[in-house]
């Protein structure tokens, strides 16, 4: 019995030995992986993607802006005139022909503006003959321009370097807008300023920061803007090819839907008996053409008073590779002033988004 109960005893105390080793084995790893573990998480955590930990570098940006809740009346005024040609009961016929008698002028002008009440009444019946898709194209150009207006978005590059603080935290960038970003019904399209003879817009010395939560904030700056000109280039490069892959301009387009020959033999046959047809067909043309010189006054001369836009802009910054670089800037939002002929109005909807080049 004594040794059965030896042998008892020490088995019991080599089991003890074992499992108190394999505990404090078993304690042990655990404390290393789980310090490792944990600081591996809280560095990814840090230098991840939740918390991007350099900024600097070169992002294609875009930035849309609404310009037309807050923007210079003569926006309005620019698509009143483009539907003009149909507002009036007696359209598109006397407006055509008011457009007529400007250009002829003369005797036959004046008895062209003299009769418009009587003549514009029956062309309106005669409207299939030589206008048919006059009516439905002018009003597309009006709705089609009030969405380039409204959904305007610029093409932009930004470089952000380091800036001298101690902490490294600090950045400066360098915003150059490139071009026009426009959509209408859905379909985009990009147009390059130097492609229409225009200067890249250029904002030097942009206080940029990057805080420990991921959020990038793009310090106060002023752009300038040339809006005339970028409007008249969605209405020529993006409006017009649209409705009309022929047409350059606004004059073709409406050439192309007046059959200027057919309306000036009508008017000679009907009503200016002794004009010659091919001069009123010439009027015609002409008055089209004078017509869309009009409508391009008005927008290039929004240019005739800067606009300025004040912004300051806050982001999600995001490392999706975990490099320790921003890789993308998400959910973009500009707040700030735009400022048109010395009266400042809070600027509308504005966002922007970029990507690491």
């Amino acid at each position: 019995m004594s040794i059965t109960k030896n042998l008892t005893v020490l088995l019991a105390l080599s089991l003890g030995t074992i499992v108190t080793g394999c505990a404090a084995d078993s304690v042990d790893a655990g404390d290393d992986g789980g310090g490792g573990g944990g600081g591996g998480s809280g560095g990814d955590e840090g230098g991840g993607s939740a918390t991007p930990t350099d900024a600097s570098g070169k992002y294609s940006m875009r930035s849309t802006f609404d310009l037309v809740t807050n923007a210079p009346g003569t926006i309005g005024g620019i698509t009143n005139a483009i539907v003009a040609a149909t507002d009036d009961p007696d359209d598109p016929a006397n407006w055509l022909l008011q457009q007529m008698a400007t250009t002829v002028g003369g005797t036959a002008g004046n008895l062209i503006n003299g009769s418009r009440p009587l003549v514009a009444g029956y062309l309106n019946d005669k409207l299939l003959e030589f206008a048919p898709d006059f009516v439905d194209t002018m009003i597309q150009v009006g709705q089609d321009f009030g969405q380039v207006a409204k959904n305007f978005s610029t093409n932009e590059q930004l470089e952000i370097v380091k800036g001298a603080g101690p902490d490294g935290a600090s950045y400066t960038a360098t915003k150059t807008v490139l071009g026009a970003h426009f959509k209408i019904d859905n379909i985009e399209s990009d147009h390059a300023f130097a492609d229409y003879g225009m200067q890249n817009i250029v904002v030097n010395s942009i206080g940029v920061s990057l805080d420990t939560t991921g959020k990038l904030t793009i310090a106060q700056h002023t752009l300038p803007l040339e809006y005339g000109k970028i409007l008249h280039i969605g209405i020529d490069a993006a409006v017009i090819p649209m409705i009309d892959p022929t047409a350059h301009n606004l004059a073709e387009l409406m050439q192309h839907k007046v059959d200027c020959a057919a309306l000036g033999q009508l008017i000679a046959d009907q009503y200016l008996y002794g004009f010659g047809a091919g001069a009123l067909t010439t009027g015609c043309n002409a008055g089209l053409t004078l017509a869309a010189q009009k409508i391009y006054q008005q927008i290039d001369a929004i240019d005739g008073t800067a606009l300025q836009l004040q912004l300051t802009g806050q982001a999600r910054a995001l490392d999706s590779n975990n490099d320790h670089k921003v890789d993308k800037i998400q959910t973009g939002a500009w707040t700030g002033m735009a400022n048109y002929a010395g009266t400042p109005s809070t600027l509308g909807a504005a966002t922007f988004y970029g990507e690491r080049m």
